[in-house]
C-alpha cells in the first residue's frame, strides 16, 4: 500500500474514490464539493439519505464520471479519539467494499492533529485489507494508494509522518493477526522460532539492527528454568524461548524489553480444559505474536530505540510426561513453586523469561499475555489489564492506550492480594483461588520482578473475538508502540 500526502487542489486529484468526512453541515472542502456536484450532496442530506452522524457512511457516484464516487463519512457526535478512530475505521471498512484502486481521504472535520489523525487512517486502511493467509494464493489487493489531502501546507510533513507510523502500525497488527490466526499444527514453538529468524533476514539497513537467537530446552535446562519446562513436559513439541533484539539508538542505551507468552496451543494439561471452545486456545499465543508485529512496526519506522522481544514458546498437553498437580517446581529464580493448576501454566513460562530478561539490564520491561478469563469478567472484550510496580510506567501505558485507542485499565497489586498465593509446600502457588484471578496472576509474577521497572498486559479479553468474526485482532500492538515511540522522542 502506498501512502501519499498532497494539498493540491482537491478537485484535481485523480482518484476512483474520496473519502469525505462531513456532518450535516457542510463546510470548507465538503461545500466546496457540493458546489462544484451542483448540490448533490446536500440534496442527500435534505432527502434523510445521510444524517452525517459518527461512523455513518453513504456511497454516491458521481454523475458522468464513470464510476467514480465519494464516500460520506459521518463526523457529527464524535468528540473523543476513541469515537474518531471508530469514524475512521467505519470508512476505512466502506472503502474496502468498493472497487478502488487509488482513493484520496479528505483530511478535515475530524482532528486538528494531522500526525495522529493520518496515523490512524493509515492504520485503519492496513488492518481493513487484512485476510487471513491460508497458503493459497490470495486475490490481489485492490487499492494500491491513498492521499490524505490537507487543505493546509503547514500540516503536509506531520501528516506524511503520520502515515509513515500508522502503516507500519497497521502492518505489525496484521502480522500478529495472522501468526494468531494460524492453527496450532503449523504456528508450533518452532514455527515461531523459525519466523523469528527470518525477521533478521530484510534490507540491508534493517538487517543490522536485528538480531534472532533461540533457547533449545537443553540450553533452558542448565539454565535452570524449571518452571517453564514444567508446562512443555506434557507436550512432543519442544519449548523454546526466543529472543529478538531490536537496535536503533546506541549500544549503550537500556533497552526496553517486552516478553510476551506464546502458548501455541493451551489444553490446560492434566488440569485439561472443556472441550467448547477449546479450538480458541491457539489464541494462547496472542502475546507472543505482538512482539513479532511491533518488532516488525520499529523496522519499517526505524525508531531511534533499542528494544528486545523475548518470546517463551511452549505447547501445554497432558501426556505421560505432564506436570500433575501438586507437583512443585524450581523456578530460574529459584523460587520454589507449588502446581495446584496446570491451566495457570502462562505464568509458569513468563516468570523464567521475566528471571532471564535481567541479564539485559532493561530500563523497563512490559509483559503481554492471555493470563486470565477473569479479567473479561471484569473488562470485558474493551480494555486490557494493566498492573504495574512503578506509577509513572502504569500512567504512561493509560495515555498510550488513550492516544493509540488500544486502551487499558490499572488494577492494584495489594499486599492482601498477594497473600492469597501462600503454599504449604514451596515458596508460592501457581494460583491463589477464585477471587480476584486477574490481580493474583500478576501478584505472582511480581514476585520475579523486583530488580526493575515492570508492567504486566492481561490481554485475554483484547487479543481475539469470537463468534462468527472469529479472529485475532493484533491487539496489543497499537498501544506498545506508542508508549515506544513516546520513549523515543
Amino acid at each position: 500500500m502506498d501512502f501519499t500526502a498532497s494539498s493540491a487542489q482537491l478537485l484535481n486529484l485523480k482518484a476512483d474514490s474520496l473519502i469525505l468526512p462531513t456532518g450535516p453541515q457542510l463546510k470548507d472542502s465538503a461545500q466546496a464539493l457540493d458546489e462544484s456536484l451542483d448540490g448533490a450532496i446536500s440534496a442527500l442530506i435534505k432527502a434523510g439519505d445521510f444524517s452525517g452522524k459518527k461512523a455513518e457512511t453513504l456511497v454516491m457516484h458521481i454523475p458522468g464520471n464513470n464510476g467514480k464516487r465519494i464516500i460520506l463519512l459521518g463526523t457529527e457526535g464524535a468528540t473523543t479519539q476513541q469515537q474518531l478512530i471508530k469514524v475512521i475505521a467505519a470508512g476505512a471498512s466502506a472503502l474496502k467494499k468498493t472497487p478502488s484502486a487509488k482513493a484520496v481521504w479528505v483530511g478535515e472535520g475530524l482532528s486538528d492533529d494531522p500526525e495522529w489523525e493520518s496515523s490512524i487512517i493509515a492504520r485503519s486502511i492496513n488492518t481493513a485489507s487484512y485476510k487471513y493467509d491460508n497458503g493459497k494464493k490470495a486475490k490481489a489487493q485492490k487499492l494500491k494508494s491513498l492521499t490524505y489531502w490537507t487543505g493546509k501546507k503547514t500540516h503536509l510533513a506531520a501528516a506524511k509522518k503520520g502515515l509513515v507510523y500508522g502503516s507500519a502500525v497497521g502492518n505489525g497488527m496484521n502480522i500478529a493477526r495472522q501468526l494468531g490466526n494460524l492453527p496450532a499444527n503449523i504456528c508450533t514453538p518452532s514455527y515461531l522460532a523459525t519466523q523469528a529468524k527470518a525477521i533478521a533476514k530484510g534490507k540491508a539497513k534493517e538487517q543490522a539492527k536485528v538480531t534472532t537467537s533461540v533457547l533449545s530446552e537443553a540450553e533452558m535446562k542448565k539454565l535452570k528454568m524449571g518452571s517453564l519446562l514444567s508446562v512443555s513436559a506434557g507436550s512432543d513439541e519442544p519449548g523454546k524461548l526466543i529472543i529478538i533484539k531490536y537496535q536503533g539508538a546506541k549500544a549503550s542505551a537500556k533497552p526496553v524489553v517486552l516478553v510476551g507468552k506464546a502458548v501455541t496451543f493451551d489444553s490446560g494439561g492434566i488440569s485439561l480444559k472443556g472441550g467448547n471452545g477449546m479450538d480458541e486456545m491457539k489464541y494462547d499465543m496472542c502475546g507472543g505474536a505482538s512482539v513479532f508485529g511491533v518488532i516488525n512496526a520499529l523496522i519499517e519506522t526505524q525508531l531511534p530505540i533499542n528494544v528486545i522481544g523475548v518470546i517463551p514458546a511452549v505447547e501445554n498437553m497432558p501426556n505421560g510426561h505432564a506436570t500433575k498437580p501438586g507437583d512443585v517446581v524450581t523456578s530460574m529464580s529459584g523460587q520454589t513453586i507449588e502446581v495446584l493448576n496446570t491451566d495457570a501454566e502462562g505464568r509458569l513460562i513468563l516468570c523464567d523469561a521475566l528471571t532471564y530478561v535481567e541479564r539485559f539490564k532493561p530500563d523497563t520491561v512490559i509483559d503481554i499475555a492471555t493470563l486470565t478469563g477473569a479479567v473479561i469478567g471484569a473488562l470485558g472484550k474493551v480494555t486490557a489489564g494493566m498492573l504495574a510496580n512503578d506509577d509513572q510506567l502504569a500512567d504512561d501505558l493509560i495515555s498510550s492506550g488513550l492516544r493509540s485507542g488500544d486502551r487499558a485499565w490499572r488494577l492494584p497489586l495489594y499486599e492482601e492480594y498477594d497473600d492469597l498465593l501462600k503454599s504449604n509446600f514451596a515458596d508460592i502457588a501457581n494460583i491463589g483461588g477464585a477471587q480476584a484471578g486477574t490481580i493474583t496472576a500478576a501478584c505472582f509474577l511480581a514476585r520475579f520482578t523486583e530488580q526493575y521497572k515492570w508492567a504486566h498486559l492481561d490481554v485475554a479479553g483484547t487479543a481475539w473475538v469470537s463468534g462468527a468474526q472469529k479472529g485475532s485482532t493484533g491487539r496489543p500492538v497499537p498501544i506498545l508502540m506508542e508508549y515506544l515511540r513516546s520513549k523515543a522522542r
